[in-house]
């Protein structure tokens, strides 16, 4: 028969979907399996710039560091939230997205699955013989058999139906039960993990030996909170450096000091009437306190400086974090003098055992303080302070400021070993190295949510290795003319299924015990 293509001319009419139509449509597609496991692999994807870049949450300084030494690439990858990746809105938004799927995709099994515990196992199939496994037994004694079958398969563990002379008989819920409770679990933990992040902060603290940090905003030297917290979220209490302690490696002529061991000693107090309670805080040993852990992140040296004025009088003291730059701990800071008639600042290195390169160049051979040396230069202007926008502590804006002393000033650099005092150039006074000290870089954090991603990670853990372990098996028995009839049939791979039907038909053809 000869159909004429003059039918099919033009184009082809197809309906067209309404509002309600496309959200299902959509609704669909979000809650389908292969959706939620490539959302699942876009969040792992995600949050790999969170660690290839520095985050504010965790590491403001180096942010900031990232800021200056990448001054045109940093404020395009700001502009694309990658200093900020977990709070940033494409991350939340496959974040909410995969937990929408995973909703959508398990609560409808939920149903199913619960459908399927009541009912009954499926009736007997006419052809044995077209299950994956089955088995004709001849057996004279057969008029027992539905009888003895419902028994053996009950004690297997099957859930069992007799129908006349065949009995059904299924096994294995437990697996779609751990299937569905790893979902579950998966579900939580994101729960967890945004309800958590929502609650949780990281707070940021450079303690100098003989400093006292109090649990509050203003004592944080930067602070990243959630979006659920509020300030009365935090535990007041108080913890004072007492000591830092840094062990070098002597004895090992290729790593010859190599830090071996970070010690901070503190006292910590929950209330000022409290007896302080001494601890340790070692690397990965935090202390624990109500609503926060105290980890040690950081360390270096810290030099007790006192700047005088030509008077004598004191307009300067205290002493100021060295941020190292080498692993021999040659360090750089920076120490601003506003209040004074001539504002100056000074770009410091301190030398914790100074020795001097072939170019002329100072260094550091060894990081313990065995032959320490502080070289300044000075820079007299505008510290730009008065102009209300906050500046950071390490850095030192010489753009307004003239520079007296080091560098092309014409006038040499400072230099103070231990307890020397030296004349500042242009009549503003004199600077003493007084002392060293060492500082403890902190991360103070809470995640309420932590305990839970826990719980529900070993839940998780439990419902998948049931999935795997249990096997969703249907076995039928059947009395025939001349003896009796064994099939199974499983869901998924079940490598044993012809040993089932093996192992029943023997068992059925041993004489009952009475």
């Amino acid at each position: 028969m000869v159909i004429s293509s003059s039918r099919f001319d033009g184009d082809i009419a197809t309906p067209e979907l309404s509002l309600a139509g496309w959200s299902r449509w959509i609704w669909r597609q979000l809650t389908s399996m292969r959706t939620a496991l490539l959302l699942l692999l876009l969040l792992a994807i995600a949050a790999v710039p969170g660690s290839v870049f520095p985050q504010r949450s965790a590491d403001p300084n180096g942010v900031t560091t990232y800021f200056d030494n990448n001054p045109q690439l940093a404020p395009v990858l700001d502009a694309m939230q990658l200093f900020d990746v977990y709070t940033s809105a494409w991350f939340s938004a496959i974040y909410i997205l995969l937990f929408i799927s995973l909703i959508g995709c398990v609560v409808p099994r939920t149903g199913v699955h619960y459908r399927a515990l009541l009912t009954p196992p499926p009736a007997a199939p006419k052809l044995f013989a077209r299950m994956p496994a089955s088995l004709s037994v001849k057996f004279a004694k057969n008029t027992d058999v539905p009888e003895r079958a419902e028994k053996l398969l009950r004690k297997m563990g099957y859930r069992v139906v007799r129908n006349g002379k065949a009995v059904s008989a299924e096994r294995g819920y437990l697996r779609e039960t751990g299937n569905l409770v790893f979902h579950f679990s998966l579900i939580g933990v994101l729960f967890a993990v945004g309800v958590g992040g929502g609650l949780s902060f990281s707070g940021q603290r450079v303690l100098v030996e003989g400093e006292t940090f109090v649990n509050n905003l203003a004592s944080y030297d930067s602070f990243a909170p959630g979006t659920f917290f509020h300030e009365n979220m935090l535990v007041p209490f108080s913890m004072n450096l007492k000591k830092f302690e840094v062990d070098f490696d002597l004895k090992n002529q290729t790593n010859v000091g190599t830090p071996l061991d970070f010690r901070a000693y503190v006292s910590s107090q929950l209330t000022p009437t409290s007896k302080p309670v001494d601890s340790l805080i070692r690397v990965n040993e935090p202390l624990e306190m109500p609503g926060a852990n105290i980890y040690l992140t950081g360390n270096g040296y810290a030099p007790h400086i006192t700047i005088r004025d030509k008077e004598g009088n004191v307009i300067f003291a205290g002493a100021n974090a060295f941020l190292p730059q080498s692993t021999t701990y040659t360090s750089l800071g920076v120490i601003k003098v506003p209040d004074t008639a001539r504002q100056f600042g000074i770009i410091a290195f301190f030398y914790p055992t100074v020795d001097t390169l072939s170019t002329g160049a100072l260094t550091s051979i060894y990081p313990a303080p065995i032959d320490p040396l502080l070289t300044m230069n000075v820079y007299e202007g505008d510290l730009g302070l008065d102009g209300g926008v906050p500046k950071n502590v390490y850095a030192l804006d010489t753009s307004n400021m003239k520079q007296i002393a080091g560098g092309k000033s014409g006038v040499k650099g400072l230099r103070l070993t231990l307890g020397e005092t030296v004349e500042l150039p242009n009549g503003l006074g004199t600077v003493t190295f007084d002392d060293i000290r060492r500082f403890a870089s902190l991360d103070v954090s809470y995640n309420p949510g932590g305990i839970w991603v826990l719980a529900f990670a070993l839940l998780a853990l439990a419902g998948v290795t049931t999935s795997l372990l249990v096997p969703r098996r249907r076995v039928w028995v059947r009395q025939t003319t001349d003896g009796f009839e064994v099939a199974a049939l499983a869901r998924g791979d079940d490598p044993i299924l012809e040993k089932v039907v093996t192992e029943i038909a023997a068992e059925l053809k041993k004489k009952e015990k009475k």
